[in-house]
């Protein structure tokens, strides 16, 4: 929490209820184009690590996928971003650019690889840039003109600027960060695409849990206890034939 305090960062603030009125079907329209995969941000090209725990055999069906990334969503990286998340739609319903920064960085240091940081500073970039071009907000395009915004950070800022509620946006990212690690394991195992719905329809409740989580957390509780997939991660880099650039 030191940490934080010196950074400027008010961990207590970051825990604030929904806002209570409804998100219009505009608002909707945006959030789930930009969480689409069709979003050119690249995410189909990062497997976050589980091209190497398919080629272990630590993944090798929907039960052994499911299992995974329901743990990195409850135990690792999807609760951190799910926390970052909330914190970084706060400081952009405020106005306040410093703070947002501030957790950016934060958010950076929290990666545990050099890939996993590539990963979301390549995919939230690329967030920035396309969203200030096509549904230009009043704090993605001050986003945009800084270095190295994490895709929590970008994705929570253009919600904030387009009114669309904290609840149902940080549900869309969670789910869109699930659906996109059993994308991958589709082509990797690799499952059918009846099998790809399977792990999806079982994940449902995970992600429940960690958008729950995320709206009552603060910053102060960063952190995770996914070792096998922070390894996965590392792995990755040095993995002799691979498809994905995590």
């Amino acid at each position: 929490m030191g940490i934080l305090m010196n950074m400027g960062i008010s961990p207590a603030t970051t825990i604030t209820p929904e806002p209570g009125n409804a998100t219009d079907p505009a608002a909707l329209y945006r959030l789930m184009n930009w969480l689409s995969p069709s979003y050119p941000v690249g995410a189909f090209s990062y497997s976050h690590g589980l091209e190497w725990a398919v080629e272990t055999g630590e993944i090798r069906d929907v039960a052994s996928l499911a299992a995974w990334v329901s743990t990195l969503l409850t135990s690792g990286s999807g609760r951190n971003d799910a926390i970052i998340f909330h914190a970084a739609y706060w400081a952009a319903e405020g106005g306040d650019v410093d703070q947002l920064w501030d957790i950016a960085e934060l958010a950076a240091a929290f990666t545990p690889s050099r890939e996993r940081q590539l990963e979301t500073l390549a995919q939230g970039a690329a967030f920035c840039r396309t969203t200030r071009a096509a549904w230009a907000g009043p704090m993605i395009a001050q986003l945009d003109s800084r270095a190295s915004i994490p895709y929590p950070v970008a994705v929570a800022a253009a919600a904030s600027d387009h009114g669309i509620g904290v609840a149902m946006a940080l549900h869309a990212y969670i789910h869109a960060f699930a659906a996109n690690l059993v994308s991958a394991a589709v082509r990797l195992v690799p499952l059918g695409h009846t099998d790809g719905q399977h792990a999806i329809a079982a994940l449902e409740t995970p992600v429940e849990d960690t958008t729950a989580m995320g709206l009552t957390t603060d910053l102060s509780q960063l952190g995770g206890g996914t070792v096998t997939g922070d390894m996965a991660s590392m792995h990755h880099e040095i993995q002799y034939t691979r498809l994905f650039r995590s």
